[in-house]
């Protein structure tokens, strides 16, 4: 910590010791600079970088796809595979096929988004609630 010096008397004190007068911050009133190797600074601020890459999570959004008259073991084999999804950090998109006659009966499809809003509500948190897209219901939930 020298304090505050003009750029010139700077730039003579790391030329004296060998080294280079890096600006570390160039916003701050006045600018912060350090006198350093700057072949070593960038060699440091690139294992920073690659070091925080390798920590990084890409959130991926899985799709569960269901009908409105799911069966009840088929019910909680989706909900199964929901669960492992959100519990490894994923996104999960429930998509409700309707077929045919059942878009008359859009009702039940609500109900199934419902209960397993309901089921999952622990763990998730609903990103997109419940919406028709053509013949299908999508309905998005996070992990909280």
């Amino acid at each position: 910590m020298i304090g505050v010096l003009s750029t010139r008397d700077a730039i003579a004190r790391a030329y004296a010791v060998g080294l280079d007068l890096v600006e570390i911050s160039p916003n701050a009133e006045p600018p912060v600079a350090k006198i350093l190797d700057y072949g070593k600074f960038k060699y440091e601020q690139q294992k920073k970088r690659n070091e925080a890459r390798k920590k990084q999570k890409i959130v991926e959004l899985k799709e569960v796809k269901v009908r409105p008259n799911i069966d009840e073991n088929d019910y909680q084999v989706k909900l199964r595979a929901m669960k492992s999804f959100i519990g490894e950090g994923d996104k999960v998109k429930v998509t409700l096929r309707f077929r045919g006659r059942e878009m008359a009966h859009q009702e039940l499809g609500v109900k199934v988004l419902e209960r397993i809003r309901g089921d999952m509500e622990t763990d998730t948190k609903v990103e997109q609630m419940p919406k028709m897209e053509n013949r299908q219901m999508v309905m998005v939930l996070a992990p909280k």
